[in-house]
């Protein structure tokens, strides 16, 4: 498992050249990058919620996947989904995180319970989200989202 996240990082980091214009929350005041990187993504559920296209657009990177229960999809793709409505992030409880550094490379790591509006119909579906981060020119872009449904009693 270690070898294939280390795998994934190493052709994400590769994949993701050019600096693109970020969206970034500041780091909290004395905070750690530990700390600036759960910002961000609790940020990023906040802007999904409300349908900040602009503000994810700003934070997505352009060569970004994103991978749900029935689909693989790119930027433009998730956006596309998020601002019209096919899916809703309705709410979205964070029950645990954690984020682990690979020099400039940040895996978050988010167990949640989401509540969605997907194609008219809500549906609650607990998840281990995945969220990959690249620090490019100070700032961190997202490279990879990917929802891994949990099997609860």
């Amino acid at each position: 498992m270690t070898s294939a996240v280390l795998g994934l990082c190493a052709v994400l980091v590769s994949a993701l050249g050019a600096p693109q214009k970020q969206a970034t929350s500041p780091a909290p005041s004395g905070g750690t990058r530990e700390q600036e990187v759960l910002s961000l993504s609790k940020e990023k559920w906040r802007w999904m919620s409300e349908r900040n296209v602009d503000s994810l657009a700003s934070l997505f990177h352009e060569e970004a996947i994103f991978v749900h229960m029935g689909a693989t999809m790119s930027k433009t793709q998730e956006l596309d989904v998020i601002k019209s409505g096919m899916i809703h992030y309705k709410d979205v409880e964070i029950q645990e995180s954690s984020v682990r550094f690979f020099g400039t490379t940040a895996i978050v790591l988010n167990k949640i319970r989401l509540v969605a509006v997907v194609g008219g119909n809500e549906v609650v579906n607990p998840f281990q989200v995945t969220e990959v981060y690249v620090q490019q020119g100070g700032a961190w872009t997202l490279g990879s989202l990917s929802f891994t449904r949990l099997v609860t009693p």
